[in-house]
């Protein structure tokens, strides 16, 4: 079984591909547009997948619709799986002409050529950021998503608008995944976990937009990539050609909260500087998640506590 994975040297595709390849009956070929002679940890991400037979590394951006199209067109892709995008709700105010290209126009690519090869099956990353500032919590997938209140957030508004519509035109077989606040090994450097322990160990600053108000649904990676399987090795389940599934464990911990519980893991004294609310910064989400485990029949999700202590105990081996 050929899978394609985009963005597979991102914190999810990496993840994702890293268990896909270790069973014996699926092929993954995973695109990225990254530099492969940087040292970051994207290529080390890489260079994991790569020492696995059954992964196949092309450098692609999925704006390049003739590279792409060659990929599709020289395989038989039982999956589809895009991961590739510009992620941060600050870095979509500081370059959306980033985001427009890979999340609008590389993602219609993606819709374009999978509905070309008639691709059985094409899942995709949206996010939580889709729900805006709601007004009740926790957020299902029937909450309404009309009014995102970042730019990165209406990438993954449109997108799912426009696979829709591919969906009903075309009779075809597409998912969205709206994920919330995934964090673990490997995870993104940029993000709030990442950060703080990283400057904590080494006794830099940190610093708590909103006083550290924020609340989140943390989820931890082994999660999102064993709900991603869960789509892919039981897709019968599936009830409409279209679906769109939140991915979160379902349960909240302020920012406040995080940085106490890391200087507890660490045992390390945080040297904490407050900054005002950053514009486009929702100030809660919290996952509903009733539909993805009754239809999968989903068990317990990773604890924010496990999930630190996990991602502390990688972060010491990785870094050495």
């Amino acid at each position: 079984m050929q899978v394609l994975v985009t963005g597979a040297a991102g914190f999810i595709g990496y993840s994702l591909c890293n268990v896909l390849v270790k069973k014996n009956n699926f092929k993954v070929i995973g695109i990225d547009k990254i530099n492969s002679k940087k040292k970051s940890i994207f290529n080390d991400r890489l260079n994991i997948l790569k020492k696995n037979k059954n992964f196949k590394y092309k450098k692609i951006n999925i704006c390049n619709y003739k590279d792409l199209k060659k990929v599709f067109r020289s395989n038989h892709f039982t999956f589809v799986i895009n991961l590739a995008a510009e992620a941060g709700v600050r870095n979509s105010i500081e370059n959306p002409d980033s985001f427009i290209k890979t999340n609008l126009v590389g993602f219609c690519n993606i819709l374009k050529l999978s509905k070309e090869m008639n691709t059985p099956h094409l899942i995709f990353a949206s996010s939580s950021s889709v729900y805006g500032e709601a007004k009740k919590y926790p957020t299902s997938e029937n909450t309404n998503t009309d009014n995102p209140i970042s730019f990165y957030a209406s990438t993954k508004k449109s997108n799912e608008l426009i696979a829709y519509s591919y969906s009903k035109m075309f009779n075809m077989q597409i998912t969205g995944l709206r994920f919330f606040t995934v964090y673990g090994p490997y995870g993104r450097p940029d993000m709030a976990i990442f950060k703080f322990f990283r400057n904590i160990l080494n006794k830099k600053e940190i610093i708590l937009f909103g006083g550290g108000k924020h609340i989140r649904d943390f989820t931890y990676i082994e999660d999102v990539v064993e709900d991603i399987m869960s789509i892919i090795l039981n897709k019968k389940v599936l009830l409409k050609k279209f679906n769109i599934y939140n991915i979160g464990g379902g349960s909240t911990t302020s920012v406040n909260q995080i940085v106490k519980m890391i200087e507890k893991i660490t045992k390390t004294k945080s040297k904490i500087i407050y900054d005002k609310k950053q514009n486009g910064d929702v100030d809660k989400t919290y996952c509903n998640n009733n539909k993805f485990v009754k239809e999968f029949r989903r068990k317990k999700y990773t604890s924010i506590n496990d999930g630190l202590l996990l991602f502390f105990k990688w972060y010491k081996d990785y870094f050495n």
